[in-house]
Formats: structure tokens, C-alpha cells, sequence
């Protein structure tokens, strides 16, 4: 049974998926943007909902920070960017893929 853990890598817009302490998968992020920043900490995730409707696109991951998740979007130009007012956006597919394998509960560490 894998052990599943996600770093937010905000320097390089990245989430990696970890198992244990090996990088399993890389996914691109969009992040918040300057004055609404991804708040750097440790978090857990506190729920999951498919479709959630607006620009949260496919799929919704809270975190233990309320207000802020890691969800999809409806607008894939936004991916890579600094954009939002401080979630994580992922493609709508990869936060799919995402949510099938983590659990609620799992760690999630985003670093500067």
C-alpha cells in the first residue's frame, strides 16, 4: 500500500506526488498570484468532491487551510501561472488521476 504525500513546489509551479520519499508523478500547477499568494505550510486534505462546479473544473481536494484546495479549472491557459487567489489549479485530468490515488488525510507540504 503506497504511501502517498504531496509537495507544492511554488518556485517551479509544480506538484509532485510522493510515495514515502520518492517521487512518483509531476503534475503543473497555476498558483495564487502575487497578492493573493499559496499560502507556504503544511496541510492536510480535509475532502474531495467530483465536480464542483465553476472554475474549480473536475474535481475539488480541500485542504486543512480554510477556502483554499487543490482543484481543477476551466481555464487550462491558466496552468503555470501565477493566477489565482491562492489554490492550486491543476489540468483537469491530472487532478482527476490526482484524486483517484491520494485519500483524505493525506499530507500536503507547499514550499516557496
Amino acid at each position: 500500500m503506497p504511501k502517498y504525500r504531496i509537495i507544492v513546489d511554488l518556485s517551479d509551479r509544480t506538484l509532485y506526488l510522493l510515495d514515502g520519499d520518492i517521487v512518483v508523478r509531476g503534475f503543473p500547477v497555476g498558483i495564487g498570484k502575487m497578492l493573493t499568494q499559496t499560502p507556504a505550510g503544511e496541510y492536510t486534505i480535509i475532502n474531495k468532491e467530483p465536480n464542483p462546479g465553476g472554475p474549480f473544473g473536475a474535481f475539488w481536494m480541500g485542504l486543512s487551510k480554510p477556502h483554499y484546495g487543490i482543484h481543477g479549472t476551466n481555464d487550462p491557459s491558466s496552468i503555470g501561472r501565477q493566477v489565482s487567489h491562492g489554490c492550486i489549479r491543476m489540468y483537469n485530468e491530472d487532478v482527476l488521476t490526482l484524486a483517484s490515488l491520494v485519500p483524505i488525510g493525506t499530507r500536503v507540504t507547499i514550499r516557496p
